[in-house]
């Protein structure tokens, strides 16, 4: 007779700890251990966390600052966006345990801790968390500041477009749409009716200036990358198009253009690039700004332009009325021509697609921040920060250890085995053909000397 297998409650045992098979089996994150201590990312970040913390000695001692930023770097390299399953995850691997420097005896920090941690320190420290990752690029090359690029995403925002609320009369979306629903004979009661009511309805437009969301008042109604209306945010990427490097990450409002300020980001750029550089005063300039047509705006290219620096956006109006400019417009508009048109404009165009739309791939879709779990353009700011300085690190793993992900280093490995085997497969292809060579060469040359005995005699 089969029986269903019982689970039995384990009684209290006592095991010595050399007993315990606790070795940590993922190299990716040993490897990522050492980059981080060959960069002194540990010391630096307790550095800029010191002033947040009491001094007191006597007190419980806090989390180590260290420990909640490599936390971060798991969350984005293992695909999580949720600080509660950021957490989960590493109370769950060794290998994470060892990464973080915590024992199997010790208990891993909360997601509850996480957010007070995050709470507390300023958007400040994330940017210079950030910096410190980009200064360790730049020692090793990688990081050349000449010719930069950007562009802009989307984030799908932690908010929902039903809970919008009027600002004037503080009244939401979905009692204005019962009132329209009833005035036009349609039962307010009846939601899938007021549903197909409001998506028919005349008129129909949802304003930024009408219209906001109580639970994340920075998110803003925008489209999606699918094409469908909801709560947005947009980040913005300013990528070395020599190495791939993003140089610098803002999250913007979502109903902002590309072109709003765009000349004082890029002097933030170069303000960060100036604090990575051993001398601020001999850093390089940024020589070029790379973007598509959506960057384009006359305004702003005689402000990049005024500063040194080439521009080689392309015009989105090609039929242009020139007469309509002004004298530095005019300039301006014939300088970005000109250089859309060089054979130099041309090659940075065509790695603008290469690095920037990278860029967005690996943290947006593969980092699982296209849509965010938390609220506030401040909160989204700081860990934006951070995933952009994972993307930073991947890089710079890829350049050292010749792998820059947990699947890379798993295509590594499968590749090279698979090396081995074909290998191994044209070694013995070329053995047995060898053999069977040989066994025709003698064969005819058998033949051959039967033939000539037969004809001797």
């Amino acid at each position: 007779m089969i029986k269903k297998k019982q689970t039995n409650p384990q009684k209290s045992f006592w095991i010595s700890t050399e007993e315990l098979q606790v070795k940590p089996q993922l190299t990716f994150y040993k490897k990522l251990d050492e980059l981080l201590a060959k960069i002194e990312f540990g010391k630096q970040v307790r550095e800029f966390c010191q002033s947040y913390y009491s001094p007191k000695s006597n007190c419980r001692p806090p989390i180590d600052p260290e420990a909640y930023f490599k936390m971060l770097i798991v969350g984005f390299f293992e695909g999580i966006a949720s600080e509660r399953a950021i957490a989960s995850r590493c109370a769950d691997s060794l290998s994470i345990r060892a990464f973080l420097h915590y024992d199997i005896s010790e208990a891993t920090p909360e997601h509850s801790s996480m957010t007070v941690i995050r709470q507390r320190l300023p958007e400040g420290v994330f940017s210079q968390v950030f910096s410190k990752v980009l200064a360790a690029m730049k020692q090793y090359g990688m990081v050349k500041g000449k010719n930069l690029s950007l562009d802009s995403s989307i984030i799908e925002s932690n908010a929902s477009l039903k809970s919008l609320v009027n600002r004037m009369t503080e009244e939401s979306y979905a009692e204005y749409i019962k009132s329209l629903a009833q005035q036009a004979g349609v039962n307010p009661e009846d939601h899938a009716a007021v549903a197909r009511f409001d998506r028919k309805r005349e008129g129909r437009k949802t304003s930024n200036e009408e219209w906001f969301n109580p639970n994340d008042p920075d998110a803003k109604i925008g489209k999606t990358k699918d094409g469908a209306s909801d709560m947005i945010y947009k980040p913005e990427h300013i990528v070395d198009l020599d190495t791939g490097a993003i140089v610098d990450a803002t999250i913007i409002e979502g109903d902002k253009g590309d072109t709003h300020q765009l000349t004082e980001r890029i002097i933030e750029a170069q303000i960060r690039l100036n604090d990575i550089a051993e001398d601020p005063a001999q850093a390089a300039p940024i020589e070029s700004i790379t973007a598509d047509k959506f960057y384009y705006n006359t305004d702003e290219l005689v402000s990049i332009q005024s500063i040194g620096i080439a521009t080689v956006i392309p015009d989105k109006d090609y039929e242009r009325n020139m007469d309509k400019l002004d004298d530095e417009q005019h300039l301006a508009v014939e300088l970005a021509k000109s250089e859309v048109k060089s054979k130099q404009g041309k090659s940075l165009l065509k790695k603008r697609g290469m690095y920037v739309e990278r860029s967005f791939a690996h943290v947006l879709d593969c980092g699982a921040y296209r849509r965010t779990t938390m609220r506030g353009r401040g909160n989204i700011q700081k860990r934006y920060y951070i995933a952009t300085a994972c993307f930073n690190i991947s890089l710079l793993m890829r350049a050292i250890y010749g792998f820059g992900t947990l699947k890379q280093l798993l295509c590594t490995s499968k590749t090279f085995f698979i090396f081995i085997i074909n290998q191994t497969l044209l070694i013995n292809r070329a053995f047995f053909e060898f053999r069977f060579n040989m066994f025709l060469f003698n064969y005819v040359k058998e033949r051959l000397l039967v033939k000539c005995y037969q004809n001797q005699y």
